[in-house]
């Protein structure tokens, strides 16, 4: 077996690397802490158009794929992964990794059509794969019920944690701060409609994410307005990183109305600028948002997020406390050094 310092090692990642969504972000931190144990990472750009790609970017991908040499394990991002042709699949010499965030069938949003079709790619390239690494317990549950993926095909690499830099200046009034790809899955729709209800209240908010859906940015800004909250929500689109952490450190707190996680890394992110949480029950996120460190309603639930969201600004204590056990959740996450170990181990395997 080969040791793993200079060893080859393809990333495969559809669209810009440098996103700063969640995804993104696991993908590159993952890259640089694989790196600083000295494997030597090929990076593969797949097509922009994943996981709904057209003819151009399903050729391009199967291309670069096939084109790596038989002893060059290739991890691959799960957003492209589990969208290839599987007979394009079946032919690749080089070992596949599938990196899952979370399964694309499970897209809200999709018809019953098109979910039984991506389930059915997933589940083949899935089988084909060498191994499956996911970002949560929660989502090595769902490959082993839904898929039928044998546990030992499983690593679960949890997402590093990077404390922030920055002293937390809290906005007046005070700032509800949002990070989330601007999608239906988030479920920005559900928070406008909560806030709308706490506009009694003093607060402004920032929604954060980049446009994943152009339907839905125009349904959220639509309803912004009918909801006569354009004054008060800003949906700023994608930031840069920087941007993102003076956001973190100006808000009070966080809220992400989410239909599905599979992991929610921006949930570690808010926990370690001590924010308490308002968010929903939705997969994987009991299990990343620490006990007492917010307040988590069912999805869908706008006049549930929306009391939840009045308590968090009207009850100082209450606020304090799930402030307080955020910052002691994120001082007990793992760091990158850790995910990249569980990686390089399941790329290494024979």
């Amino acid at each position: 077996m080969a040791t793993e310092e200079g060893r080859d090692i393809a990333f495969a990642v559809p669209g810009d690397p440098g996103l700063t969504t969640g995804g993104y972000l696991y993908d590159r931190r993952l890259g640089e802490a694989l790196v600083a144990r000295g494997l030597r990472l090929r990076h593969l750009r797949l097509g922009d158009n994943f996981p709904h790609p057209d003819a151009r970017d399903m050729a391009d991908a199967l291309a670069q794929l096939a084109a790596l040499p038989r002893d060059c394990p290739a991890l691959v991002d799960g957003l492209a992964y589990g969208a290839l042709d599987p007979e394009g699949v079946a032919r690749l010499a080089a070992p596949m990794v599938a990196l899952v965030h979370h399964p694309l069938a499970l897209e809200p949003g999709l018809s019953a059509a098109q979910a039984a079709d991506m389930a059915a790619r997933e589940r083949a390239n899935l089988g084909r794969a060498r191994h499956i690494v996911v970002t949560s317990g929660h989502i090595a549950g769902l490959l082993r019920e839904a898929y039928g993926v044998a546990p030992e095909r499983i690593s679960v690499a949890r997402p590093g944690f990077v404390a922030p830099r920055a002293n937390a200046m809290p906005d007046v009034p005070p700032l509800i701060l949002s990070v989330g790809l601007l999608a239906r899955r988030k479920g920005h729709d559900v928070l406008l409609r909560a806030l709308a209800r706490i506009a009694d209240l003093d607060w402004r908010a920032v929604i954060v994410g980049r446009l994943h859906e152009p339907e839905t940015v125009a349904e959220l800004q639509g309803l912004r307005e009918v909801l006569g909250l354009a004054e008060r929500v800003e949906i700023a689109g994608e930031v840069s990183q920087s941007d993102l952490d003076a956001l973190y450190g100006r808000a009070t707190v966080f809220a992400l109305a989410t239909r599905y996680e599979g992991y929610g890394i921006v949930f570690d992110e808010a926990m370690g600028h001590g924010l308490p949480i308002v968010s929903t029950q939705a997969g994987a996120v009991p299990d990343t948002v620490a006990a007492g460190a917010g307040i988590l309603v069912q999805p869908e639930d706008d006049a549930a997020f929306a009391e939840a969201l009045r308590r968090m600004l009207k009850e100082p204590a209450l606020r304090a406390g799930c402030a307080g056990a955020a910052r002691k959740a994120a001082q007990g996450l793992g760091d990158w050094a850790a995910a990249a170990e569980v990686v390089a181990a399941a790329l290494n395997r024979p």
